[in-house]
């Protein structure tokens, strides 16, 4: 089987082995330490780290199509929100009678902004299997629409990655207006449940965790199957010579088209399990500079590698975090430095790095005495002679 494959890949058995000891760890030091221990790992940083499984998790959908499709995709930042806000539309009607005004049926901002009834596109999110559908369905129907007119109009290059970035601007607009219904410029907040789970609790908390690292797992198996498919070795042709993959024959843009949808549903996912654990979900998550800054993250840890791309989104967000409490009025300007120096010293990323030097090492010594068969051979022959 497709998703199966992958398994027999050392570098998967690799990742998943790291990733799985990991939960397993920041797990049992969570639950087993003591709160005054060194090695306490605390629910603030239980949260955190979730976060960053969520972000690793939206760069490898975008090295999907960046590394294996060539589209430089500057709006799936737009995917990831629009996972987040079906996942929020979800936890929002959960609220029920406790929110503020005490309204079961509308959420506190629509009683303040005097709605009179539930809009038509919020019913269903009471219940979770409509709201897991929608988490998904959400960003792969746009991503199916936007990437049929895209594709079918043979838009490449730049120009396809200033359309991505105007999608998710013009999708930020849109959601800062109360008229949506979205929550406007504060957008969706004050969760309290999710599938009956109190959210404020350490337990919830640590399940959610882990729920990010499995959907990690199982998003990097689904785009590690992909690529290594005939789909996936035909879409490196795209990658790399389009017009000549058209002249063989294959349908170009229907490729592009379904690992685009895929990669938006892989980020939808991201957005879903990113939500209730920050507690928020408003219209920054469309903002331009963040899909930039998933770009970042991608060529930091090295494109094309997938697991490259949990690399940089991981360490970059670790970055962020430290650098904007000592100094956040320079983390753009750092962040752009860090990408200029990524882009010149280190063209295929950390991954790129680390494979250069396991090569090096692979290879034999040149100064040993195999380093050259063909003159032993020829020496031998004199003797022989």
């Amino acid at each position: 089987m497709w998703l199966t494959r992958p398994l027999r890949e050392r570098s998967t058995q690799v990742f998943l082995g790291i990733l799985f000891a990991a939960l397993a760890v920041v797990t049992l030091l969570h639950v087993t330490m003591p709160e005054d221990s060194a090695f306490y790992v605390s629910s603030f940083t239980v949260t955190l780290m979730g976060k960053y499984l969520c972000y690793a998790l939206l760069a490898v959908a975008v090295d999907l199509v960046w590394g294996y499709l060539g589209i430089l995709s500057l709006g799936h930042g737009a995917f990831f929100a629009l996972g987040g806000y079906a996942m929020g539309m979800y936890l929002m009607r959960q609220i029920g009678d406790r929110g503020t005004y005490g309204d079961p049926i509308l959420p506190d901002f629509m009683v303040f902004l005097n709605w009179q009834e539930l809009p038509w596109f919020w019913h269903g999110f009471d219940m979770a299997w409509f709201a897991f559908l929608m988490v998904m369905l959400a960003p792969g129907i746009l991503a199916l629409v936007f990437g049929f007119l895209a594709f079918r109009s043979r838009v490449t290059g730049v120009y396809l990655s200033i359309i991505t970035q105007a999608l998710t601007f013009a999708l930020m607009l849109a959601f800062f207006r109360n008229e949506m219904g979205f929550g406007g410029n504060n957008g969706l907040t004050d969760f309290r449940d999710i599938l009956g789970f109190n959210l404020r609790t350490d337990a919830t908390r640590l399940g959610l965790f882990i729920a990010s690292g499995i959907a990690l797992a199982i998003g990097y198996l689904v785009c590690r199957g992909i690529v290594t498919s005939k789909l996936g070795r035909v879409s490196v042709a795209c990658r790399d010579a389009e017009a000549r993959a058209r002249f063989l024959g294959y349908r170009v843009d229907r490729v592009q088209l379904f690992v685009f949808v895929v990669s938006a549903m892989i980020a939808g996912v991201a957005g879903a399990l990113y939500v209730p654990q920050v507690g928020i979900i408003n219209p920054s998550e469309f903002s331009p500079i963040f899909s930039i800054e998933i770009v970042v993250w991608v060529a930091l840890g090295g494109r094309a590698t997938l697991y490259g791309a949990v690399i940089g989104a991981i360490l970059v967000n670790y970055a962020k975090t430290v650098f904007t409490g000592v100094m956040p009025d320079a983390w753009l300007f750092l962040l752009g430095g860090l990408f200029v120096l990524v882009t010149v010293f280190l063209p295929k990323g950390i991954a790129g790095l680390l494979a250069s030097r396991r090569k090096k090492k692979e290879e034999p010594d040149s100064d040993g005495p195999d380093a050259n068969p063909s003159s032993n051979s020829d020496t031998g022959k004199e003797a022989t002679a």
